[in-house]
């Protein structure tokens, strides 16, 4: 193992025992209790030594020696029982604590982190590396009660017989040998085969997001051939793993039973001689069975806690994630809305933005300057890749600007907490996200629980209550996943009503009706006045009919403001205005 490894490994370890420190408590009273289960497994050879040598050779009170041996037997069982008990309780705790952690941060990370993240890695930390780490703590205090036992039983067999307890322990030294080379040998294979595992849940993943694509392309052969070859590496590295334990695990079996053939031999000669009695050989006999699966379990508990430790290290790339947005570490609040102070007023000062896509920034603003005033309308015109949708998200600090900043009713978003933030920008994506859920809860995302009047309400003003009350339980109808079982113009209009019940302070409609039947389009044309009157809005379209509802058009050309006016006063006086108009005509998407 090179140095590099070891320090992984290290560093896996270190990891999973701050983690088990959480739960000191739980896992030492699940170790106390394989504490009481040793006390009785040990005492049962010592009672059937005594059974046969006065119960059956002597005095014959083998019934009295039984109901001992029964009565030790029953403790051991009930002890047994609750350690399993604690066992699984303090690994499921540990497993709900990592999982709530991980999902928390992974929420909490900034878009730029998912933009480049694997769904399917991250996935596999949340589901498959957590029960790796699981398996492991469901066995701590089991290891624990067989490492008593392993110790009480070689200080018995000492106490019994040293000579014969030296010749049959003489293998010890050999298994732990073979138990620490195992463990070196094992991590590096098992944490390849668990970062193959997150591969293949990629490909998963991918194909079951992507099927519509997929079938529409007839590629299902090509995502066949990926999953393929994902499959046949995880074979690949679980056949090494596998090769690595068929060497080690049976030499860890064999060598407790050499000591068995010792005792056998040598203490059999000393029965027929005399100097030890046949109750004494069941009982060693039986003592020394009793190390086999105990030191066989050892070697599978290290195995165990080397892949707990490589999981560890998956899970911990996430958990060490420092967000690149985070809340202030003094936090401004918004001004209260009121008559006389008007609030959404945004100022956009000198942006300069660029995306980092493969180590290269990839430059979309280049010192935009916008102001709009409380209660202002404003649609963001622009040709394709020039930067309309960033605008609105640095207004959510999905990303912060390079340099410049972007101030809402006075005080800069950088000084807000993100929570305020985004409840007071509302956004319509252009791509529609609707949940397995019913209709009437993905309305009532941003504000659960809310008056069913105010949903519907919101329904009807975004055009949508009409299409929703076809639908077989109306409201309560469930949508199938991401709301592909409505068409795209139906999805957009429920997530318009969305953003109607989150009544925010700011409006972003980043392409809302792109997905709308220029036919159609007349009927939520209205709804979305509406929605727009009084309220600061950004429009992010390429439709001149949605442009139109906005009381300002800006027009957005290599990365700065380059004209700004009326829709009709633009298309009269800017030649590039009317020709990125020009290039949008045709609608990206038909109902």
């Amino acid at each position: 193992m090179t140095e590099e490894s070891k320090g992984v490994t290290r560093e896996g370890w270190r990891l999973l025992i701050a983690t088990l420190r959480l739960q000191v408590r739980g896992l030492s009273m699940g170790a106390g209790v394989g504490l009481a289960w040793t006390l009785g497994k040990v005492a049962v050879p010592q009672l059937t030594r005594l059974a046969i040598d006065k119960g059956i050779e002597k005095d014959g009170s083998l019934v009295f020696w039984t109901m001992l041996i029964l009565a030790a037997a029953t403790v051991a069982g009930f002890f047994a029982a609750c350690r399993r008990y604690f066992a699984f309780r303090e690994s499921r705790l540990t497993e709900t604590y990592l999982r709530e952690r991980l999902f928390a941060q992974i929420q909490g990370l900034h878009v730029g982190f998912h933009d480049k993240a694997q769904t399917g890695q991250l996935m596999s930390r949340s589901s498959s590396d957590l029960q790796q780490v699981q398996g492991f703590v469901v066995n701590i205090p089991i290891f624990v009660s067989q490492i008593t036992m392993v110790l009480g039983v070689v200080v018995i067999l000492f106490f019994s017989d040293p000579i014969l307890a030296a010749v049959s322990l003489a293998p010890l030294p050999f298994i732990n040998v073979s138990a620490r080379r195992f463990s070196n040998k094992i991590h590096p294979a098992v944490l390849a085969v668990q970062q193959e595992q997150a591969q293949l849940a990629n490909v998963v993943e991918e194909t079951v997001s992507g099927v519509r694509v997929i079938k529409g392309f007839g590629a299902e052969g090509v995502q066949q051939a990926k999953l393929q070859t994902e499959a046949d590496d995880i074979r690949r590295e679980s056949m090494k793993a596998a090769y690595i334990r068929s060497r080690f695990l049976p030499a860890i079996d064999l060598l407790p039973s050499l000591g068995l053939v010792a005792v056998l031999g040598l203490g059999g000669h000393r029965v027929i001689t005399g100097d030890m009695t046949l109750g004494g050989l069941v009982a060693f006999n039986t003592y020394l069975t009793m190390l086999i699966w105990p030191m066989r379990n050892i070697g599978m508990t290290i195995a165990f806690g080397q892949r707990a430790a490589s999981a560890l290290l998956r899970v911990n790339e996430i958990l060490s994630e420092e967000p690149a947005i985070k809340d202030p570490a003094k936090s401004k609040h918004l001004p209260k809305a009121g008559l006389a102070q008007p609030t959404g007023a945004l100022s956009f000062q000198n942006i300069r933005f660029g995306y980092d896509i493969g180590h290269t920034d990839v430059r979309v603003l280049e010192g935009l300057t916008l102001e709009v005033q409380p209660g202002e309308s404003v649609a963001i015109v622009g040709a394709t890749g020039s930067g309309k949708s960033t605008i609105a998200r640095l207004l959510l600090r999905f990303y912060d600007p390079q340099t410049g900043g972007i101030a809402l009713d006075g005080i800069d978003l950088r000084e807000l907490r993100l929570s305020e933030l985004r409840r007071s920008v509302g956004v319509v994506f252009e791509d529609t996200l609707l949940f397995h859920d019913t209709v009437s809860s993905n309305i009532a995302f941003a504000k659960p629980g809310i008056d069913s009047d105010v949903v519907v309400r919101a329904a009807k003003l975004a055009g949508a209550h009409e299409f929703i009350m076809q639908l077989p339980e109306k409201y309560d109808t469930v949508l199938g996943e991401r709301g592909f079982s409505l068409s795209g113009g139906q999805r957009q209009r429920i997530a318009i009503a969305r953003a109607i019940v989150a009544d925010p302070r700011v409006l972003v409609l980043d392409d809302a009706t792109s997905a709308v039947d220029p036919t159609k389009e007349h009927e939520i044309r209205d709804a979305l006045a509406t929605v727009m009157r009084g309220r600061t809005t950004l429009v992010i379209a390429h439709r001149p009919a949605t442009i139109e509802l906005a009381d300002r058009a800006v027009l957005l050309d290599e990365g700065v403001i380059a004209a700004s006016g009326s829709h009709h006063e633009l298309l009269e006086t800017n030649e590039k205005y009317r020709e990125v108009l020009a290039a949008m005509a045709t609608p990206k998407v038909v109902e």
